[in-house]
């Protein structure tokens, strides 16, 4: 196996299941916190994941595509528009909303907090559903490949 292989693998695997991990498990439970704590949650995880996963997710498209282009496969290909859709949808879905979740400088949850972080929460289960699904498709292109 490739350095590229190996790397992709990882990187995909690791991201994929942070953010499907973080739409399935971590934030339905933050849901049921009121509005306030919720706010703190959310700003917290924007000074953790914020860091991370920007970082991540563009090297999740860069490693996909790259894999793609080297080893032309039908898998390869799925992952690649997989973790290139993710990353588009983080871009246009998630960001904006991070961006106005962390310009919050109140203590208190401001009027409309909620239903912005639902669609926010859409959006995530979008993205990381993609970046699984990415994740599956780099393991099975480069196993068949």
């Amino acid at each position: 196996m490739s350095w590229l292989e190996i790397a992709a693998i990882l990187v995909v695997g690791f991201v994929g299941s942070a953010e499907f991990g973080s739409a399935v498990l971590v934030h339905p439970v933050i849901r049921t916190l009121d509005p306030d704590h919720q706010l703190v949650v959310e700003q917290g995880l924007l000074k953790t994941f914020g860091r991370v996963m920007p970082i991540g997710m563009t090297l999740t498209t860069v490693l996909g595509v790259s894999l793609a282009v080297s080893m032309p496969s039908a898998w390869l290909v799925a992952a690649a528009v997989s973790l290139g859709i993710a990353l588009v949808v983080t871009i246009i879905g998630n960001v904006p909303i991070n961006l106005r979740t962390g310009r919050i400088h109140a203590e208190r949850a401001p009027e409309g907090f909620i239903a912005m972080r639902r669609r926010w929460d859409v959006f995530q289960l979008i993205r990381g559903s993609l970046q699984l699904v990415g994740f599956v498709l780099v393991t099975v292109g480069v196993v068949s490949g």
